[in-house]
């Protein structure tokens, strides 16, 4: 067992990304981004990779609190760094302290802020009088309490989403513990710590950072009450009402949430769940979800199941229209194989997406530990055959991607950022299973990854026909 990621496979990481970035800049020179995203790409890749590296060799032995220590201060400390750069970056990039091409992030900015200054009959009737649909209720509900105790404050209400982003990162080492090893988990609590993409959304005014630590909190108190040999009601109640909040959130990761759990209580092996403990929270469950689920969102998730085809095809439709000409072939068959590794790195300036270029990075490293991800589910299935115990995380990242898949936002970051803490767990679970044998796997993943940056450059233009 690899407790740690090897300083070689970093270095090869960082020398990989860096000779994909000039390859797609010099053969695609006119539509190179601009120097400030190719530092803050580089910035993200080497800043993960080394300190990953460093890190998780450093704190693999060190006493438990002691770890937890670190862990959260560094997390923390690299958050609130990046919750004041990017707030005067976006102030002298747009004038406003809100990323490019604000949209969803100003409506909830303006919502929580009038919200707040109204009385509750308001709140109610705007948020649950089918005037917002469900899955945004939650945030915006969230906004308006946090506005009612601090005042509309953007840069205070970033600097507490720093805090829930750490927190996420310790619930992570929790969830990862249990299910793959105090090694491995203190590896993917690491890989958390430094992940670009987790930390770039403190900095927004987007529901992800809140959404995430929801989800991973109840994934680990699930984890917990079906591994746990002492149970009451409040480890029943909290993974139940933690996922009723996920559907106020983003509806289909409420539905993700019942499946995993459902799934998890059917697989997980007796010895770690017990016969009459799986008959009783089985049974439970039923009556929990009979009683408390609403016909709102039952309503709001047929709608959208029934649906996932239209949305999808008119989302194509749009991008085509909008030039975006080889969008069409971009459909749920094509990209669900795909869904481990996605989304892509944005490489080159097109359609002023500056947001993916600076976030090229951050999916740099997914695709990287996608290799990695690939082992672990591999391995569980068919070398320690072990995927029932680990059924909890795993349904989850399937049906949640497999759901993504199948929209029209394949290949959105936002859309695929909730199942990232998973994927890390997994890529954590990969490292710690690499030996001579799977690690011929990574040498020919080193040659895939660089194709898959400069293939999706090349998509990006061409379907423009930019070339």
């Amino acid at each position: 067992m690899i407790p740690y990621l090897p300083k070689q496979i970093s270095y090869k990481a960082i020398y990989l990304y860096l000779g994909s970035l000039a390859a797609v800049t010099l053969f695609f020179i006119r539509f190179a981004m601009s120097m400030t995203y190719i530092i803050m790409g580089i910035v993200g890749v080497v800043g993960f990779f080394l300190l990953t590296a460093y890190c998780s060799k450093k704190w693999k032995e060190i006493p438990y609190k002691k770890f937890l220590l670190y862990l959260a201060l560094s997390s923390l400390g690299l958050r609130i760094v990046w919750v004041i750069f990017s707030y005067f970056f976006y102030i002298a990039q747009t004038g406003i302290p809100f990323e490019f091409a604000a949209a969803d992030s100003l409506g909830y900015w303006e919502d929580g802020a009038w919200l707040s200054t109204t009385k509750w009959s308001v709140v109610n009737g705007y948020l649950f009088g089918n005037v917002k649909a469900l899955s945004d209720s939650g945030y915006i509900l969230y906004l308006t309490y946090l506005y009612k105790l601090i005042g509309p404050n953007i840069f205070v209400t970033r600097v507490i989403k720093a805090l829930w982003s750490t927190a996420t990162v310790l619930l992570i080492y929790n969830l990862a513990k249990r299910n793959i090893g105090e090694e491995g988990g203190r590896l993917a609590a690491i890989m958390a710590c430094f992940m670009p993409n987790l930390i770039f959304y403190c900095g927004l005014h987007l529901k992800e950072t809140e959404m995430v630590f929801l989800m991973v909190a109840y994934l680990e108190r699930a984890d917990y009450l079906i591994r746990s040999r002492q149970y009451n009601v409040f480890t029943i109640v909290i993974p139940v009402l933690l996922a009723l909040s996920l559907f106020t959130f983003r509806t289909v990761l409420g539905a993700a949430a019942v499946f995993s759990i459902a799934t998890a209580l059917v697989f997980t092996n007796t010895s770690v769940i017990g016969r009459w403990k799986r008959i009783m929270l089985i049974a439970w469950g039923v009556l929990a979800a009979t009683m408390l689920t609403g016909g709102t969102i039952i309503n709001e998730s047929e709608g959208l199941w029934e649906e996932r085809d239209t949305n999808q095809t008119n989302k194509r439709l749009s991008q085509t229209a909008r030039g975006n000409q080889w969008a069409k072939y971009a459909t749920g068959t094509v990209m669900a194989p795909m869904m481990f590794v996605l989304p892509f790195p944005t490489m080159v300036d097109v359609d002023e997406q500056y947001t993916q270029q600076m976030l090229s990075g951050g999916n740099y490293v997914r695709n990287f530990l996608g290799g990695f991800v690939l082992i672990a589910v591999f391995s569980a299935i068919f070398i320690t055959k072990n995927w029932r115990n680990l059924s909890l995380i795993g349904s989850f990242v399937i049906a949640y991607l497999g759901i993504v898949s199948t929209s029209g936002f394949s290949n959105s970051e936002r859309f695929l950022l909730p199942a990232l803490p998973l994927l890390l767990i997994m890529a954590a679970y990969g490292v710690t299973l690499l030996n001579a044998k799977n690690y011929r796997f990574i040498k020919i993943w080193y040659w895939v990854v660089p194709v898959m940056a400069f293939a999706w450059a090349f998509f990006k233009l061409g379907s423009r026909g930019l070339f």
